[in-house]
């Protein structure tokens, strides 16, 4: 297992759409570690593969509830249904969320408070996931990665045009930023 560099906002692989797992393969398996020991390090609550520069259609979680129960996992090929979010702007307290390929900042985003996941785990068993509040964010989060949606293309004009003048600032924006957890101090 090893952590691997994420990507940062602008690099193609974050921004495309990622394909499907055809066949769970070591090589598959590997990745699934190493995006698990990536994700720890960070430390984030998800990573899609294309965070790490694959384009397939894979992504881990980690959650613990207010009793400390974990909720860990990886989803191969998900299929995300939601229900529609609630009208209105979000709460900047309750509803912001960060990026591990947009490090260091948070934003306020309204989503679905509920959410069913789909598909296959590392053994090729069918995995089928019903969540509400914070675990529900992590899925639509993760999801949107593998078709190549950032959390900052939704936000809303004032807030979207925040985060492109921070991106100009840092030198993001363009093919080759990445930082690596654990080496690299951007207080994700």
């Amino acid at each position: 297992m090893a952590v691997r560099p994420i990507r940062i906002m602008g690099d193609p692989a974050l921004h495309s759409v990622a394909a499907p797992v055809d066949e769970v393969t070591d090589e598959i398996r590997d990745l699934v570690a190493d995006m698990f020991e990536t994700m720890d390090a960070a430390p984030g609550v998800g990573l899609a593969a294309p965070q790490v520069g694959v384009g397939l259609r894979i992504y881990t979680y980690t959650y613990q509830d207010d009793d400390g129960a974990p909720w860990r996992g990886v989803i191969i090929n998900p299929e995300l249904w939601m229900t529609p979010p609630e009208p209105g702007s979000p709460d900047p307290d309750d509803e912001s969320e960060g990026c591990l390929s947009f490090p260091g900042e948070r934003f306020p985003l309204r989503r679905s408070d509920e959410v069913r996941v789909t598909g296959t785990d590392l053994d090729g068993s069918p995995v089928d996931i019903r969540v509400d509040g914070w675990r529900a964010r992590i899925m639509q989060h993760e999801f949107d990665h593998l078709n190549g949606i950032l959390y900052i293309d939704r936000l809303d004009d004032g807030d979207w045009k925040t985060t492109q003048k921070i991106a100009r600032k840092r030198g993001w924006g363009k093919p080759g930023n990445q930082w690596v957890p654990g080496v690299d101090d951007l207080d994700a």
